[in-house]
């Protein structure tokens, strides 16, 4: 079963680089969504899953035997805690982006910042002059 998973979880970190790298900005937010989702299925591969005993320890021994191991489990719930505030984050930044250069292209809100210089320009010649000679 871990040649599966770790066949999904190579599926998975492609997808994400593919949404990554794209232009439109929902699925930038995508793509990280399936890399964090690829980070837990990770973690979760690097503790045992082929066991079916659960992680109790029996009357009168120290330590478990044979059984899966509890600590990926819990790094993968505050892994999902992290990750769902990222996306939250990056959601509104996002979303307060496209409010204000109304598009989703982050081509077209790069080219957005010749405006911003253009404006400035417009409210103080210096200003540009003094950015120039400083760059």
């Amino acid at each position: 079963m871990e040649p599966a998973f770790a066949l999904a979880f190579g599926l998975m970190i492609a997808v994400a680089t593919y949404l990554v790298m794209s232009r439109n900005v929902l699925r930038i937010v995508l793509g990280l969504l399936v890399l964090s989702n690829a980070a837990n299925l990770s973690i979760f591969l690097a503790g045992r899953i082929g066991s079916r005993t659960p992680p109790l320890v029996p009357e009168g021994e120290v330590t478990i035997t044979i059984s899966a191991n509890p600590l990926p489990q819990a790094l993968i719930l505050t892994a999902i805690v992290i990750s769902f505030a990222l996306l939250a984050f990056t959601v509104v930044l996002f979303e307060s982006a496209n409010r204000r250069l109304e598009t989703l292209d982050t081509e077209e809100m790069r080219s957005a910042e010749t405006g911003f210089e253009s404006s400035l320009a417009k409210a103080s010649p210096n200003a540009v002059k003094a950015r120039e000679v400083t760059s």
